[in-house]
C-alpha cells in the first residue's frame, strides 16, 4: 500500500492574498485566522491578504503568515486527504508540521515563530551576513569552497540548506559568503547567486537566537505526533516529544537537510506527497529527486480552493 507524507513550505513561499480565497470557501480556516490574530495581538490576517509586501517579507511576519497558511489548509482538508504516514516542514515548516500532527498548539506555535523570526533577524546585524544558492555541484565540494573562503576571510560559511542534489545553500559573514561563490565558480559550479535575504539563516551566526528561543521552547507543551516528523536537524523520523522540542531547538543554526529528508521517505515507500500551505516549490523538490533516484511519485501542492481538482 502506497504511504503518505504531508510536507510543509518554509521561508520565501509568502506572497500577499495568501489563504485569502481557502478563507472565503472554508469557515475552519477562517477560524485558523482568527485565533492568529488573537495569539499575536495584531491582524496578521490583515497584512496577509492586503500587504503591503515589504511588509509581510519581515521575517517576523513571514514566519507566522506561512504557517498560518498551512495551517488553514489542514483544518479545512485533512478530511479530503490521505492520513500522514510521515510529515516534515522545511525550516519554519518544521512548526507547522507539528501543528498539524497535533504535538503543538496552534496559537503556541504562531506566537513562537514570531519570536523565532525577530530573534533570527536581530541574531545578526543588516548587511553582516548573506546567503547564497549553488547549483550544480556535489556536497563535498560546496563545502571545501566553503572551508576555503573562511580560511582566507577569517570569517564563518557554512553550507546552509541541503535542498536537493546539487542544490545547496550556504551561509555566514557576506564576505565570507563572497568567497566561497568565487571558489565555487573555480570549481566548476554552474550557478551560483546571492540570495535576496536578510540574515544568513541556518548558520552558526544564529546562535544568539537559538539561546533566546531555547528558553521558549522549553516552555510549550509537546505531545506525541500523529506520526513521526522526519525533522530538519537530522534528517531523522522522531516521534518522542522531548526529540521534537530539541529538533526545533538545534534546527536554528543547523543546516536545514531537506536531501536526506527527502531520501529516508522515499527509502521508506512514500509515494504520495502533499504539499500544505503557500507555493510549489517543495513538491518540485520530491519529484527532482525522485527522477534522479528512478521512482515514481504523485508530488501535489494544496493552498487554495482550485488546487483541490488535483484530488479528483
Amino acid at each position: 500500500m502506497s504511504k503518505v507524507a504531508w510536507l510543509f513550505p518554509g521561508q520565501g513561499s509568502q506572497a500577499v492574498g495568501m489563504g485569502v480565497a481557502l478563507a472565503g470557501a472554508e469557515p475552519a480556516a477562517r477560524v485558523v485566522l482568527q485565533d492568529a490574530d488573537a495569539a499575536l495581538g495584531f491582524p496578521l490576517s490583515k497584512l496577509m491578504a492586503e500587504g503591503p509586501e515589504d511588509t509581510l517579507k519581515l521575517t517576523e511576519h513571514t514566519q507566522p503568515a506561512i504557517l498560518t497558511h498551512s495551517t488553514m489548509v489542514v483544518r479545512a482538508w485533512a478530511h479530503r486527504l490521505p492520513k500522514p504516514d510521515f510529515a516534515a516542514g522545511h525550516s519554519l515548516g518544521e512548526y507547522s508540521a507539528l501543528v498539524a500532527l497535533g504535538a503543538l498548539g496552534f496559537q503556541d506555535a504562531v506566537r513562537t515563530v514570531r519570536e523565532r523570526g525577530r530573534a533570527m533577524q536581530e541574531a545578526v546585524p543588516v548587511g553582516v551576513g548573506a546567503m547564497a544558492a549553488i547549483l550544480g555541484m556535489s556536497q563535498a565540494d560546496v563545502e571545501a569552497s566553503c572551508a576555503e573562503a573562511a580560511a582566507s576571510t577569517g570569517k564563518i560559511v557554512v553550507p546552509a540548506n541541503f535542498n536537493g542534489p546539487g542544490q545547496i545553500v550556504i551561509a555566514g559573514h557576506a564576505e565570507a559568503v563572497d568567497a566561497a561563490l568565487e571558489a565555487a565558480k573555480a570549481r566548476g559550479g554552474r550557478k551560483a547567486m546571492k540570495l535576496p535575504v536578510s540574515a544568513p539563516f541556518h548558520s552558526p551566526l544564529m546562535e544568539p537566537a537559538q539561546a533566546r528561543m531555547e528558553p521558549i521552547l522549553r516552555s510549550l507543551a509537546f505531545k506525541a505526533p500523529i506520526c513521526p516528523l522526519v525533522n530538519n536537524v537530522d534528517g531523522a523520523a522522531v516521534s518522542e516529544p522531548e526529540a521534537l522540542r530539541n529538533g526545533l531547538v538545534r534546527q536554528i543554526p543547523g543546516a536545514v537537510r531537506w536531501q536526506a529528508t527527502l531520501d529516508l521517505l522515499l527509502d521508506q515507500g512514500v509515494t504520495s506527497y502533499f504539499e500544505l500551505g503557500p507555493g510549489k516549490v517543495l513538491a518540485g523538490l520530491v519529484k527532482r529527486q525522485a527522477k534522479e533516484r528512478g521512482l515514481e511519485v504523485t508530488a501535489l501542492s494544496l493552498g487554495a480552493p482550485e488546487d483541490l481538482a488535483q484530488l479528483g
